[in-house]
């Protein structure tokens, strides 16, 4: 029985070769030495050894214990340790030791804190760029509950690009996302896209049982809050504890929601069975760039 299908037999090209070179064994090293967590760890990537060879990594900070109980996701529940006052500064060194051009923060829910964590999210932010100028940042954050002035705070911080998953159709919300609001992940996406001009990012997973009429309504969805890129991937199920998959989505449907995104205005949508939010953000937030008539590497000298 394979866990990743609950059940169901995974097919060939979901089987990824496990890649375990130096690259992987350099990264992980690094981060045990600074006490950092990622989500490539912590939410059991499957693109993590290609990610640590060549020396990338999401951030996971405020600890890897969750506040809420989202039945996709292996981060483990519970009430966490306050947010650590020095993990800024540890980020900031671990994206300079990595050579890392295009930095991605996000975060575990943090209900518990009166903010959700905004305050440590603009802390973190000025660590990275203090240390690192060149470095573009992406933030990929929880809802805050809805709390505009957290977003606020978080909106007048140097970032690049701001990320919000939506994760999946609003009709699965009670089952895949129970104590999480569509409308107000939506309302957040459409809140910094007024405040803050920058690209909005968010991400869905296929294969929990939507249709595809769902998701292309998502994405219109997601066009009108003012996002610009979307990713769409293959839901995998972590345990057999967690929501069994539905449906394994094959190529032709990923290259029919991309068809789809770009018909409506959508600059970008990246959609495959490996693709999760922050997969090759490094080149898409180049191709931004070079659509905007930017080099990247000339902006960041």
């Amino acid at each position: 029985m394979d866990r990743t299908g609950a059940g169901r037999r995974l097919p060939d090209y979901l089987r990824k070769q496990i890649v375990l070179g130096q690259g992987v064994h350099a990264t992980k090293g690094l981060l045990r030495t600074h006490d950092l967590h990622t989500v490539c760890e912590s939410a059991r990537c499957p693109n993590i050894g290609e990610c640590f060879e060549a020396g990338r990594a999401t951030f996971l900070i405020m600890g890897d214990v969750c506040t809420r109980g989202c039945r996709f996701c292996s981060i483990d529940k519970g009430l966490p340790a306050g947010p650590d006052p020095h993990e800024p500064q540890r980020v900031a060194e671990a994206v300079r030791l990595l050579g890392i051009r295009h930095a991605v923060i996000t975060s575990v829910t943090r209900d518990d804190l009166a903010d959700g964590g905004a305050d440590h999210f603009c802390k973190v932010v000025a660590a990275v760029k203090q240390s690192n100028p060149a470095v573009s940042i992406e933030v990929l954050t929880p809802d805050f509950q809805g709390d505009e002035g957290a977003f606020l705070r978080l909106i007048a911080s140097d970032f690049d690009v701001f990320n919000h998953n939506v994760e999946t159709v609003p009709s699965l919300y009670d089952m895949v996302r129970p104590r999480a609001l569509y409308s107000r992940s939506l309302g957040l996406l459409r809140f910094v896209k007024a405040h803050k001009d920058i690209p909005v990012k968010s991400g869905l997973m296929v294969g929990l049982g939507e249709t595809v009429d769902e998701v292309k309504c998502v994405l219109v969805d997601l066009k009108e809050a003012g996002c610009d890129i979307v990713t769409i991937g293959q839901y995998l199920a972590p345990s057999l504890r967690h929501l069994p998959v539905r449906a394994y989505i094959g190529e032709d449907r990923y290259r029919e929601y991309e068809r789809f995104g770009r018909s409506i205005g959508l600059r970008s949508v990246y959609a495959g069975p490996f693709v999760r939010s922050s997969y090759h953000a490094q080149e898409i937030q180049d191709m931004l760039m070079q659509d905007a008539g930017l080099h990247p590497d000339l902006v960041r000298l």
